[in-house]
C-alpha cells in the first residue's frame, strides 16, 4: 500500500550527495587527523579542516538531529539517512563550550552556506587544543560510497567529495 514511499526513500538513498569544506582552510583525510579515535576510523570514515579562521559552516545539506551541551559537536542527518558528526577541535568535550558560539539549533535545515558556529581559534590554542574540524560518517552500515577530491587549501562552502548512501 506505501510502496510510493519506499520507492521515494531509495531513490534519495542512491543519490549521491556533495561534501563541501565546513570552514577556510586545509581539507585532510580522516589518517592524517591527530587523534586515534577519528585517524583510525572507530566513529567512521570522513575528513577534517585545519582552519585559518573561526567561521564554521555546515560540511553539507542535511537537518540539525542534536548539538552537544558542549557546543563542540553537532549532528547532522542527511536526506539519504546517513548521519554526519561535525566535531569542533579536538579533546575540546573539556572545554565545556568556552570557545564555541553555536548558530544552530536541533531541527534546524543547513546548507553549506549556513553558518552553524564561531570558534575563538585562540582560546583553543590557549587551552592546548588541537583546531581540527572533523567530519565523520557515523553510521557506515548505510554508506555505499565516499571519496574526497579535495585535499589541500579549500574555502567555506567549497565542494570536496561526495558521498552515497545504500539502497
Amino acid at each position: 500500500m506505501f510502496d510510493f514511499l519506499k520507492k521515494g526513500n531509495k531513490i534519495e538513498a542512491d543519490t549521491e550527495v556533495k561534501l563541501f569544506s565546513p570552514a577556510n582552510g586545509t581539507v585532510i583525510s580522516i589518517e592524517e587527523v591527530a587523534d586515534p579515535v577519528f585517524s583510525q576510523k572507530m566513529m567512521g570514515d570522513g575528513y577534517a579542516v585545519i582552519p585559518t579562521d573561526g567561521k564554521i559552516y555546515s560540511p553539507v545539506t542535511g537537518k540539525v538531529v542534536s548539538v552537544f551541551p558542549t557546543k563542540h559537536a553537532i549532528g547532522i542527518e542527511l536526506p539519504n539517512g546517513v548521519e554526519v558528526l561535525l566535531h569542533m577541535g579536538l579533546d575540546t568535550v573539556e572545554l565545556n563550550g568556552g570557545p564555541f558560539t553555536n548558530a544552530v539549533a536541533e531541527g534546524d535545515q543547513l546548507t553549506p552556506e549556513t553558518l552553524v558556529s564561531t570558534v575563538d581559534l585562540a582560546a583553543l590554542e590557549a587551552a592546548g587544543k588541537n583546531n581540527a574540524m572533523v567530519v565523520v560518517f557515523t553510521n557506515m552500515d548505510k554508506v555505499a560510497d565516499f571519496s574526497l577530491s579535495g585535499k589541500g587549501q579549500a574555502s567555506v562552502s567549497s565542494e570536496i567529495g561526495t558521498l552515497t548512501a545504500k539502497s
